[in-house]
């Protein structure tokens, strides 16, 4: 399979993911249905925000590095995608539960680069 391949099914699913996020917002209430509500919020935009950083991410390097292996920088691409997606949802259930600060996402953000720093120097031992 070519990455182009990849990150058009990457693509087609973040918009696929977006639209979900969209008709979440739109059509399920959180004042009548929080159980219901509330999971679904956080799994589209999870999911929508992981491809968008993919996709994203996975340009930028291809327009940096323009002298190596793709299929890298798509695993890359994910891992970073995840660590961000993940700090934006743990910064919105922070919010919701009135208890995000600058630290506090700050300590988010520092987490998530000590885990890239280990994973990409992983990786360089690896090659």
């Amino acid at each position: 399979m070519t990455y182009n391949k990849y990150i058009s099914i990457i693509g087609i699913a973040g918009i696929m993911a977006w639209f979900g996020f969209i008709v979440v917002i739109n059509k399920i209430s959180p004042y009548e249905s929080m159980a219901l509500a509330l999971p679904f919020f956080f799994i589209t935009l999870f999911i929508a925000l992981v491809c968008t950083f993919t996709v994203f991410g996975f340009y930028f390097r291809l327009w940096l590095y323009r002298n190596e292996i793709f299929y890298k920088h798509i695993g890359v691409s994910f891992r970073q995608a995840l660590l961000l997606s993940v700090i934006t949802i743990f910064c919105f259930a922070f919010q919701m539960m009135r208890v995000l600060t600058w630290w506090s996402g700050l300590l988010l953000v520092a987490i998530a680069v000590l885990l890239e720093s280990y994973f990409s120097s992983r990786d360089s031992e690896l090659t």
